[in-house]
């Protein structure tokens, strides 16, 4: 069975993120979504809440499970499941640099599981959890974020507003 791991902060989960757990659906047997801790980063939802979030966003599937892991690496998390592969996303040259790094040290220390690289289409491809909580405040941001987030997360978008 072809087990993968496709991890992140999801803070906020994304349309993006939701292509890549479709097409993740697509390619593996089993695929498990793990919210990640990074301690550099400040985060507007707590572990608790993005996972519900994800929870609430993603139709409900027996190959899908959505999870945390929390100070181990990701290899590890990976292995404790049963996964093979690691799934990741590029976006653009800086992701590719970063993933590239991490896939390599990521072999170092797990040479039995392969990093998995997809790319987002084009109208997707930009999208961040950063850049959409960048949008959230100017007079009209429910319009420009609606499209990027869905539902669920949109709704708890717009309890956070600072107006």
């Amino acid at each position: 069975m072809r087990t993968a791991v496709y991890a992140g902060s999801f803070d906020p989960p994304t349309n993006g993120h939701l292509w890549m757990i479709k097409q993740g659906l697509e390619l593996f047997d089993r695929l498990y979504v793990a919210i990640g801790s990074n301690p550099a980063k400040n985060y507007s939802f707590s572990v608790d809440e993005r996972l519900q979030l994800l929870r609430e966003s993603i139709p409900s599937c027996e190959r899908l499970t959505i999870s945390e892991f929390n100070n181990r690496y990701l290899v590890d998390y990976a292995r404790e499941v049963g996964a093979q592969y690691i799934l990741r996303g590029i976006r653009a040259a800086d992701d590719y640099e970063y993933e590239r790094v991490m896939r390599h040290i990521n072999a170092d220390m797990a040479p039995n599981i392969t990093t998995t690289f997809l790319m987002p289409p084009r109208d997707i491809a930009e999208l961040s959890s950063s850049m959409v909580k960048s949008l959230i405040g100017p007079a009209g941001w429910q319009e420009t974020v609606r499209r990027y987030v869905p539902g669920p997360v949109f709704s708890a978008l717009e309890e956070i507003d600072p107006a």
